[in-house]
C-alpha cells in the first residue's frame, strides 16, 4: 500500500518526464512537489527501494514501468475528477484542482468508472490536459507546444494550460485564452511580452489583443491551425 505522498512523487515525475523527458532532476521535482531537495532525494530512496524509480547518479529519477502505472491511475483520477467537478458541479476550472488533489486517492475503481460513464469518458480535463484511458497507458502526444515557441503571424489553436497557479488560470479565462479558441500572434516583446489577437465570441467576429507575460505564455500549449499545418505542408516543411 502506497502513500498519498508516494502517489503525489510518482504523479509529479510522471509530469516532468512528459514536459521535460527522463531522468527527471531532484530539483526539478522538489519545485514541483514544493519540498526542499535533502526531503525529496529520501523520498526517491524509498521509491527506489520500492521498486518504483530508477536512478542514475547526477543526472536524475526515472519511473519503472510499476511507478508509471501507479502515477496514470493517480492522474486518471485526478483529471476524471477535475472534469466532473466542472461540468456537474459548477467549480471553476481555477477551483478545481486542488479539489482534485485531495480526492485522488481515496476514490474506488468502480466510482472512478461511474465518475468516467457519467461525463461520457472524456479524452481531456477542463485545462486541456489528456486524461489516461481506463487501460492505463500513456496518452498520445498531442502534438502541442509553448506559445512561446510560436513567432508574429502565426495563428494557433490553445490546446492546454498549466493548471499549476489559480491566479494564472483566471486571468486567462477572463481574458478568453481558454482550451479550443484560436489566437493570433500579434507581438512579440524584446523583454518577453506576447500579445495574442483573442475573438470575443464564437462567431469570432470581433477581437481583442491581450499581452502575456512571457511566464504565462510558456504554461500555454497550442497547436497551429490546421490552415497553417496545410500550408507547411504545401511548401514541404515538416511530415516524413
Amino acid at each position: 500500500m502506497l502513500s498519498d505522498v508516494m502517489e503525489d512523487y510518482l504523479k509529479a515525475i510522471y509530469v516532468l518526464q512528459t514536459e521535460e523527458g527522463p531522468p527527471v532532476s531532484t530539483s526539478a521535482i522538489a519545485e514541483r512537489v514544493g519540498k526542499t531537495p535533502p526531503t525529496v532525494t529520501s523520498m526517491l530512496d524509498t521509491l527506489e527501494e520500492r521498486g518504483l524509480v530508477e536512478r542514475e547518479k547526477y543526472k536524475g529519477a526515472e519511473l519503472t514501468d510499476e511507478g508509471r502505472t501507479v502515477a496514470l491511475e493517480v492522474l486518471r483520477h485526478h483529471r476524471l475528477l477535475e472534469a466532473y467537478l466542472a461540468e456537474h458541479l459548477d467549480y471553476s476550472w481555477s477551483e478545481v484542482h486542488d479539489e482534485a488533489d485531495a480526492l485522488e486517492h481515496h476514490i474506488s475503481e468502480e466510482f472512478e468508472r461511474r465518475v468516467a460513464a457519467a461525463l461520457g469518458d472524456p479524452a481531456v480535463d477542463p485545462h486541456g490536459d489528456p486524461i489516461p484511458g481506463e487501460d492505463l497507458q500513456p496518452p498520445a502526444d498531442d502534438g502541442s507546444r509553448p506559445l512561446t515557441d510560436f513567432a508574429v503571424g502565426d495563428r494557433v489553436v490553445i490546446a492546454r494550460v498549466s493548471d499549476r497557479d489559480d491566479e494564472e488560470l483566471e486571468y486567462l479565462d477572463r481574458a478568453g485564452i481558454t482550451p479550443g479558441t484560436t489566437v493570433e500572434i500579434r507581438d512579440v516583446a524584446p523583454f518577453g511580452m506576447v500579445t495574442v489577437g483573442v475573438p470575443d465570441g464564437p462567431d469570432g467576429d470581433a477581437e481583442h489583443e491581450q499581452s502575456l507575460p512571457e511566464s504565462v505564455a510558456a504554461a500555454v500549449r497550442v497547436r497551429q491551425t490546421d490552415a497553417d499545418d496545410a500550408a507547411a505542408t504545401d511548401a514541404g516543411v515538416g511530415g516524413a
